[in-house]
């Protein structure tokens, strides 16, 4: 096969788990930079919308997202840590998906975004993915709201150690283990059947013996308090917010606009489809971000 068939074949799968949309208007891309180029610090939030382009599918798009095409619902905090089958059904299919997860890599977006950051023209990211497109991109300042999937951290102590190192520890314990059908969810996780879970095997924390989990938050857990406090700051000292690619419906990601808000201060969205937030922006551009944000540095290249 040649080289173009097979990058053919890539972006078609890649755009599958990105929503139908319309093409974006010139006259919102101007509106979008006149906005950036008279708010040079801005903070800048991002969704699954953004990585949907990487070929990281979110969870709540109508035909493409996991709610749609599947049954399974993220895995609540609460089940991860009474339930040891809960913690070896969700490290087996997190395990199997790890190379695909780990080896996506960052689209226009999340380029664009970091150009901006080396150009002074934001301020920070805050992002509500797991995924570290951002820092593959080469972005400095992120905050990665919900955690990062790249870390595993024990419940019990403070230890800590790297997702590539922890998958070669995995990989030792379970030599017979075998891929099953790639099914993957924004946090890393694989669906698989359930005979492949049965006799998959997860180290204890080697300081304690408490167990591990990645240092994600999980639904139904807190984002830690100083987080959120270094997030409010970022608020406070910036010129306003470009939410980009999320519906806002997570009340930790909702919660950055209301405190944009509470202090007058300007507010963009670029999204898809409807957001929480709609009704307290300035600027909504119903588009997909790559349609958007990458066009911007056109604009300036030619001014």
């Amino acid at each position: 096969m040649r080289l173009s068939a097979v990058l053919r074949c890539r972006s078609v799968i890649k755009q599958q788990y990105v929503p139908q949309h319309k093409p974006v208007l010139d006259d919102d891309i101007k509106r979008l930079e006149d906005f950036l180029l008279s708010k040079p610090n801005i903070l800048v939030l991002t969704g699954a919308g953004i990585s949907t382009e990487s070929g990281i599918p979110d969870y709540r798009s109508a035909v493409v997202g996991l709610y749609a095409r599947t049954n399974h619902k993220p895995i609540q905090h609460i089940e991860f840590l009474k339930s040891s089958s809960v913690r070896k059904r969700y490290w087996a299919r997190n395990f199997v998906g790890w190379p695909n997860f780990s080896s996506t890599q960052p689209n226009g977006t999340h380029h664009a975004l970091a150009r901006f950051e080396r150009e002074m023209r934001i301020q920070s990211v805050v992002t509500q993915n797991v995924d570290r497109l951002h820092t593959k991109a080469g972005s400095k300042s992120v905050v990665e709201l919900h955690g990062s999937g790249y870390v595993v951290k024990c419940l019990g102590c403070e230890y800590r150690i790297d997702r590539h190192e922890f998958q070669s520890i995995l990989t030792a314990l379970n030599p017979a283990f075998k891929d099953a059908p790639d099914m993957i969810r924004p946090d890393g996780d694989v669906e698989i059947p359930a005979e492949y879970i049965e006799n998959f095997q997860i180290p204890p924390c080697p300081q304690c013996g408490g167990n591990l989990k990645p240092e994600i938050v999980f639904f139904g857990d807190c984002v830690p308090r100083d987080r959120l406090d270094a997030i409010a700051k970022m608020v406070y000292n910036s010129d306003g917010l470009l939410v980009l690619g999320s519906s806002l419906l997570v009340f930790s990601g909702y919660r950055i606009v209301l405190q944009t808000r509470d202090l007058n201060l300007p507010v963009a969205i670029v999204n898809i489809g409807e957001t929480r937030a709609d009704h307290l922006a300035d600027i909504k551009i119903s588009a997909k971000c790559g349609d958007v944000i990458p066009k911007l540095f056109d604009y300036r290249a030619t001014t």
